[in-house]
């Protein structure tokens, strides 16, 4: 098995110095490409979490939050920003591939990483399946003589080509697709604005914040467990650690910025909408079709005709399906590829190609098993009439939080326990505060849920047992003596 030398560690512009300090002090030979500017991973962030990522779900976090859906974003910016934080924290640490899964296993122990790395595996696996499944169907709606399931096939497609040819190429897609995005939400909010002046608004100007007669935390905290799928995906900028043109610090203070950017975009374009919902009765009922077209249709108010409902609709399906699946499928690809690379999954996963400087079988496997998902979700949903689109999102936001509750006691353990640090508002009190919102918002989750989710986690644990069990308890290279070896193509 060949490794990669630091005098091959990249080919082309922009190569990774050998010698990467950063990664040869836990035992890792450079192999990804430091390409990456602070606007690349502010793109791509922004286009992992979607600016217009509330088109799809307004109706869902509406009818969750009973009507006050810009207070159900509110309430999620907050809990992310304490998970942001932790998140920072750790970086500066660990500033290596693999998110949470290193953060939690070096942070307090391997066998707790692979934990972690097996419920964010939850999130990361689904997503892509997710994207795919309802930008296909979203944009059958607009095209209906163009079949969901080739829409699917060719998104998944030109996704995987684009990540097997490495993360530069991948990033000059991310900020082309972006600007799309904010164009068409630009346009939503100018004419939302429009509207409002022509008198086209219904309701309260303030019920989207607040309603006395509706609220109580319950519901606030069940809506953020929906909304919270918005906000997934500036944890995604962590995955990039190593191929950072800026390491740690630069890495951290993109996913603060990414996260209060996308949490003001969502909140102000929730709020419009919220003004022109014709009956929020209907909505707040549950209704399915009422749920799945609520943007749309208050986007046809605002304009005084359809031709915007149909923008945002195709805007929703080409940017669920190309640019967010994208980066959704390399967040994936780098977790495969950190976890192989530390033996932990299959090895094959940890080849990288030395001409794209890209984890080649991963970008592969994850794209195959992105079909496979969204692929099975749609004979059901079509076939069999089954709501697989909301079972995955809960899936997905569940998976996420039990990751993130192992982020926080991360950074509690590694710098108070383990390092004595005395910084105890960064260390202590809001990894425990993020902690506690965290576990709120998993309680008041669906019963279907939790029971699903802990079934993922139960499996982990029978995995993490039959490790122990063959002499294969997880390690990390640079704990303990541990070394790795890698493939490359």
């Amino acid at each position: 098995m060949s490794v990669l030398t630091p005098s091959t560690a990249a080919t082309g512009d922009a190569a990774t110095p050998a010698g990467d300090p950063e990664l040869s002090k836990f035992g890792y030979t450079p192999q990804l490409r430091r390409s990456l500017s602070f606007t690349d991973l502010l793109f791509y962030g922004l286009i992992y979490m979607v600016p217009i990522a509330p088109f799809a779900i307004f109706g869902s976090v509406y009818a969750a939050s009973q009507g006050m859906v810009a207070l159900a974003y509110i309430a999620g910016l907050v809990v992310m920003l304490f998970t942001a934080s932790s998140y920072a924290q750790m970086v500066k640490a660990f500033p290596i591939a693999g998110s949470v899964y290193n953060y939690a296993g070096r942070g307090i122990a391997a066998p707790v990483g692979f934990i972690a790395g097996w419920a964010i595996m939850l999130d990361y696996f689904l997503v892509p399946g997710l994207l795919y499944l309802v930008a296909s169907v979203t944009i059958e709606a607009a095209v209906p003589s163009v079949s969901a399931w080739i829409w699917l096939v060719g998104f998944v497609a030109i996704n995987a080509v684009i990540n097997y040819f490495g993360i530069r190429l991948t990033a000059v897609a991310i900020n082309i697709m972006i600007a799309g995005e904010l164009i068409v939400l630009g346009i939503f909010l100018v004419m939302g604005i429009i509207g409002l002046a022509d008198g086209r608004g219904n309701g309260d100007w303030t019920s989207a914040f607040f309603n006395s007669d509706n609220f109580s935390f319950g519901i606030v905290l069940g809506s953020v467990s929906v909304a919270a799928l918005s906000f997934l995906g500036f944890d995604g900028i962590s995955m990039l650690a190593e191929e950072s043109k800026g390491g740690a610090r630069q890495v951290g203070r993109a996913m603060a910025v990414v996260l209060l950017l996308a949490g003001l975009i969502f909140i102000a374009q929730t709020w419009v909408a919220s003004l022109f919902v014709t009956d929020p009765a209907a909505l707040i009922g549950g209704d399915a079709a009422t749920v799945g077209n609520a943007f749309y249709a208050a986007a046809e108010v605002a304009a005084g005709a359809p031709w915007l409902a149909t923008l945002c609709l195709v805007a929703t399906a080409i940017a669920w399906g190309l640019p967010d699946s994208m980066v959704a499928q390399t967040a994936l690809s780098r977790l495969l590829f950190a976890m192989a690379r530390d033996k932990q999954l299959p090895k094959f996963l940890a080849k990288v190609s030395s001409k794209h400087a890209s984890p080649v079988n991963a970008v592969l496997f994850t794209a195959l098993v992105s079909l496979a998902i969204s692929g099975t979700a749609l004979y059901y949903l079509t076939e069999k009439g089954e709501d697989t689109i909301t079972l995955i999102a809960t899936m997905v936001n569940f998976g996420a939080m039990v990751a993130w509750l192992a982020l926080h006691a991360a950074v509690i353990w590694h710098y108070v326990v383990r390092n004595g640090s005395r910084n105890w508002l960064l260390h202590l009190v809001v990894p425990l505060v993020g902690a506690g919102l965290l576990i709120a918002v998993l309680i008041n989750m669906k019963l279907y849920t939790q029971i699903t989710g802990f079934i993922w986690i139960g499996l982990g644990l029978l995995a993490l047992g039959v490790l122990y069990a063959m002499g294969r308890a997880p390690k990390l290279s640079g704990v303990g003596g541990n070394d790795t070896d890698v493939d490359v193509a």
